[in-house]
């Protein structure tokens, strides 16, 4: 008797069925061919395995990512006046408490939680509920999803720290908390999902945004500008001295910023293979393009190659290449960049013209540079690098450039009409900006009660 309880008799070669009755060899095979059916449909049911690499590569992308908060924050702190760096440092760092949790208790699912309306997330996702360690085919089907959820949280977490660049050296602390989890909810949240989530409509449109350009880049930099705009120039702009008190911490925080991208870009793949090796390559190139043109064209045009242009420079190529990281070349990464660097420092000198105070250049970095990418990956991308892509005008598509412009429009006029109507709510409710007093004295005194530096 063998293990499904049938006796086979090796002289006849028939299944015989206990009990003595001698059934053909047609009966054995139908049994067999009926566990067998079973079993696939058991294992088409079954949920998709972990892959390990892949895992283990989106883990340390995320850790990447993660440190690139603190990277901003010594990027920003170094740029401002002295009395201002804590403050400024604080925006970036004090954004990993508040957005992780707003991510975890409602964010999330409203970014990536099943479609309504192909506008929004709905709220089945709430506290994790449903978020477990087994794979979501809809986003990334070979880790489990809190890998995906916690990937995504420091994206959440860093973007609305970048706005804070616009705005140092004069907004109230507790205004600052309770704008980010306004926009947070309002700007971010929603933008993600039309772009990332499963349904969101500039998704559908057809839209190419690997990594952020839309969705981190262009709102950071757009509601920067309406930051800028509604909260008015520093007390003193333009006519007392507001260079940057330490560059050293400027560039250390560029470096950071330039080694987490890798994680940024690279582990927006999900995968450990090909596209995240691809896209690995291009952050680097491309960045390294930026920081070179910036520098050239600043030296051309003021006379000296500066420390803080090429590290602005590298910055702009890390912003611009972010939106086409998995859908273009080496080659194209190298023209995006060049770009990107004279681009970038053009719209930075334009802010006087203009008017505005932008304190740390968001707009001109993130957002021009942001804008750059994505209409450059409509030009660049190819479905060489990336099937699951599109090709751009280049490689044959002319409706592209045309599909990214409209997802870029949309981008702009959306987080700078919402960060508007945020900003005139708490202005009215709480006041926006510290007292000229305390802008004077310093925000680190005046909002914090410490100093960064005891000389």
């Amino acid at each position: 008797m063998n293990r499904s309880g049938l006796f086979l008799d090796k002289k006849m070669r028939k299944t015989v069925i206990p009990g003595g009755w001698p059934g053909s060899r047609v009966v054995g095979w139908t049994l067999a061919w009926l566990v067998m059916s079973a079993s696939a449909v058991f294992a088409e049911e079954a949920p998709p395995a972990v892959n390990a690499g892949d895992t283990a590569w989106l883990l340390v992308s995320t850790a990447l990512v993660m440190i690139m908060t603190p990277g901003l924050a010594l990027f920003y702190g170094g740029m401002v006046r002295r009395k201002n760096v804590l403050a400024t440092i604080m925006h970036s760092f004090i954004a990993f408490g508040v957005i992780s949790i707003q991510w975890v208790l409602f964010g999330y699912s409203l970014s990536f939680g099943p479609d309504v309306g192909h506008v929004i997330g709905n709220l089945s996702w709430v506290g994790l509920r449903g978020v477990g360690l087994e794979p979501n085919a809809d986003y990334a089907a070979t880790v489990p999803h809190q890998a995906f959820m916690i990937f995504q949280m420091m994206f959440a977490v860093i973007t609305p720290a970048l706005i804070s660049g616009a705005f140092a050296e004069r907004m109230k602390f507790k205004s600052y908390l309770a704008f980010i989890v306004l926009w947070a909810i309002f700007v971010y949240d929603p933008l993600a999902h039309w772009v990332w989530g499963t349904g969101g409509w500039i998704r559908e449109l057809g839209a190419l945004d690997f990594a952020g350009g839309l969705v981190v880049h262009i709102s950071s930099g757009v509601s920067a500008l309406a930051c800028a705009v509604v909260m008015g120039k520093r007390k003193g702009y333009g006519v007392d001295l507001m260079a940057p008190h330490n560059l050293t911490l400027t560039i250390l925080g560029a470096a950071l910023l330039w080694f987490g991208w890798f994680g940024f870009n690279g582990g927006s793949a999900l995968t450990s293979g090909a596209l995240a090796t691809s896209a690995f390559v291009v952050t680097h190139i491309a960045t390294a393009a930026a920081a070179l043109s910036w520098m050239f064209v600043e030296w051309s045009h003021r006379g000296k190659p500066t420390a803080l242009g090429v590290v602005s420079g590298a910055v702009a190529g890390l912003v611009a290449i972010t939106p086409g990281s998995g859908f273009v070349g080496p080659m194209s990464s190298i023209f995006i960049g060049l770009v990107a660097g004279g681009l970038c420092y053009i719209a930075v000198n334009m802010k006087a013209r203009l008017g505005y105070d932008d304190s740390l250049d968001v707009v001109g970095v993130h957002g021009v540079g942001g804008t750059w990418g994505a209409l450059a990956t409509g030009l660049f991308a190819s479905k060489l690098i990336n099937p699951a892509g599109s090709d751009g005008l280049f490689y044959g598509n002319a409706i592209q450039p045309a599909i990214q412009a409209a997802s870029i429009l949309t981008a702009w006029i959306y987080s700078f009409a919402v960060t508007w109507i945020i900003l005139k709510v708490l202005d009215a409710v709480m006041g926006l900006r510290a007292s000229e007093e305390d802008e004077a004295q310093g925000l680190d005194l005046s909002q914090h009660g410490e100093t960064g530096y005891i000389l």
